[in-house]
């Protein structure tokens, strides 16, 4: 009988440690901190500028401002990964339309989270976001409650109903208007305690470079999205039309250079359009290969590579202004 309790005990213990193996490559598979450039982008840009202009930057709360953000990106995350879940967009995605750059995180999918366990997981890390959020406004700056309770409900709300943005198509207005004016013009007042036109205008190529990024990635859900009632810009427009949009994005951010070099009067912004080449390729690839996952995933790689070249672009140029 010792045995036997000894036995079970063991058992036991090895399955818990088991499930929360499983639970934690689940978590850091929703969390993906790979996409966290997505954020880092912008935040980088309002606190470059903010030393650039104004000599302003502190370490500390552009640390904590930083993780308030990657709190509120898991938050999305794991809401979106839930609603996308029940309402079956997730499980409609084939096995040969699934991609890296596509369909969500998968991990309720692919058994590594319960659908408990991602709601659990929303609402702890939109918590301590709030929470940070709350600490930043109370030592820091009053003002940023704002911007950051418009980060978190536009957060919650992109797939959450009833609003439901992505699924009414807005999801792309709302990740352009977040990861450009939201975060950056936000880091921007926590280093300064201002916002200005100016700035503003900085954010506007970030935000739309990113909404293009979301834009190509939805090529390869179009069938399961289409079923699942998902009714994003790919989906309103139809692939064909969907990619002429993809290249005005381009067209309207690469353009917005002009007007900062001159509002700035600084040619070193100019800088943000070495990633024009790569831009166009990825138009051509997309006009072709629309219709064809494995080609156009070239695409999704040069669309996120775009943008990441034009941030880091933008922080030298950011930065040039305290010496110019």
């Amino acid at each position: 009988m010792h045995i036997l309790f000894l036995f079970g005990s063991v058992k036991r213990i090895i399955m818990k440690g088991e499930q929360f193996k499983r639970f934690w490559k689940g978590f850091w598979q929703l969390a993906d901190p790979k996409i966290w450039i997505a954020s880092t982008v912008p935040m980088a840009v309002g606190g470059a500028l903010a030393f650039g202009v104004k000599g302003s930057f502190d370490v500390f709360w552009f640390a904590v401002s930083l993780l308030g953000v990657y709190l509120i990106e898991i938050g999305k995350n794991a809401s979106n990964e839930v609603v996308d879940y029940i309402t079956g967009v997730d499980r409609y995605v084939a096995p040969d339309k699934r991609t890296p750059f596509s369909g969500g995180k998968k991990t309720i999918v692919d058994g590594k989270l319960t659908v408990t366990e991602a709601v659990l997981i929303a609402m702890l890390t939109f918590g301590a976001a709030c929470i940070i959020g709350i600490y930043i406004m109370l030592f820091r700056e009053p003002s940023i409650f704002w911007i950051g309770l418009a980060g978190v409900l536009i957060a919650i709300f992109y797939s959450v109903p009833p609003i439901k943005l992505a699924y009414r198509g807005f999801g792309e207005l709302a990740v352009g208007f977040v990861f450009g004016p939201l975060i950056l013009s936000g880091m921007y007042k926590a280093m300064t305690h201002e916002i200005t036109f100016p700035v503003i205008i900085v954010a506007l190529p970030i935000g739309l470079l990113i909404a293009n990024v979301l834009i190509i990635n939805q090529f390869p859900d179009y069938e399961a999205d289409a079923r699942g009632n998902k009714k994003n810009l790919v989906v309103r427009l139809g692939k064909k039309k969907a990619v002429n949009v993809y290249a005005l994005l381009y067209i309207l951010a690469f353009s917005s250079f002009l007007a900062i070099a001159v509002i700035f009067k600084n040619p070193l912004w100019l800088l943000g359009l070495t990633g024009v080449p790569l831009a166009i390729k990825s138009v051509k690839v997309a006009r072709v290969h629309f219709d064809n996952i494995k080609e156009l995933m070239q695409a999704n790689a040069a669309t996120i590579m775009v943008y990441q070249i034009t941030g880091l672009a933008m922080v030298i140029a950011a930065i040039s202004e305290k010496y110019l």
